[in-house]
């Protein structure tokens, strides 16, 4: 069955396909999209987000007639590309602000151990010290250290409460547990948004711009060939040791901050040529 249209006659199997895949870039949109409420969790457990970004990538790859390809899939996807990266820029700032929020909790947790190690034993301006941090912690350390100034006994239940609630606040600053949780979600949301920059962008490279786009989605189209020139990567020997002397190797340091001490591929190894 055949169907025409202002380019002429096409097979209507085409058009069914060229409506598949603007249907599947929309679905990975709302994936990435941190206010959607089903999202990507972990990159290596989601063959449904795989399978969409190999249903699109072979459609770029494998259309007959690159020079008529179509301009609404040629948009969706460069805009599926921009939105990526845009997020990914987002996650950067978001482990930034998370990195400088643990150092200050490491830094909280040191100055709380001496402020508890002072009180303990009495030192002449514990209550100054007291105080002092009165800025830095909530009322309850507050709280359980002047009880534990103040007591004329270490055997008293009051006393050891109030010790075990500053040695667990230790802890819990030392830890970062909250954070941790935060920057590993960030982390396996950022492995995605690579994966689309990989897979779909270097993919796109290989058809002409359509004459159809106007100036501006040009312009649009440009800034982006820029960005994935700048940073895509061949994947020999090892897509982590290639693209972290991009760019973006700034941003990734910070993403994948455990896994570059253990040299480990952090990102999806993707295909490449």
């Amino acid at each position: 069955m055949l169907r025409k249209n202002k380019a002429g006659i096409v097979n209507i199997r085409m058009v069914i396909t060229e409506e598949k895949i603007l249907s599947n870039i929309d679905k990975v949109q709302k994936l990435i999209n941190p206010n959607s409420k089903k999202q990507i969790v972990q990159l290596e457990d989601d063959a449904y987000f795989k399978d969409m970004i190999e249903s699109i990538r072979m459609y770029l790859i494998e259309y007959p007639r690159k020079k008529n390809f179509p301009v609404s899939v040629y948009k969706a996807a460069y805009s599926l590309v921009e939105y990526a990266t845009n997020q990914f820029e987002e996650n950067t700032k978001q482990i930034e602000e998370l990195i400088r929020q643990r150092e200050k909790n490491i830094g909280l947790s040191t100055d709380l151990k001496e402020l508890l190690d002072n009180t303990i034993k009495k030192d002449k301006d514990w209550k100054v010290y007291v105080k002092n941090a009165s800025k830095l912690f909530q009322e309850d350390i507050i709280d359980a250290l002047g009880i534990i100034g103040r007591a004329k006994s270490d055997t008293s239940n009051n006393y050891k409460d109030a010790v075990k609630l500053v040695q667990a606040r230790i802890s819990n600053l030392e830890a970062n547990l909250h954070i941790e949780i935060d920057m590993e979600r960030i982390e396996d949301r950022s492995k995605a948004l690579s994966y689309i920059g990989i897979e779909i962008a270097d993919a796109l490279k290989g058809i002409p711009t359509p004459v159809e786009i106007n100036e501006e989605d040009t312009n649009t189209v440009m800034e982006k060939d820029t960005y994935i020139e700048d940073t895509r990567v061949n994947v020999k020997p090892s897509l982590w040791q290639r693209i972290k002397q991009s760019k973006v190797a700034r941003a990734l340091t910070y993403v994948f901050k455990a896994r570059l001490t253990n040299g480990e591929n952090a990102l999806p190894e993707g295909r490449g040529e």
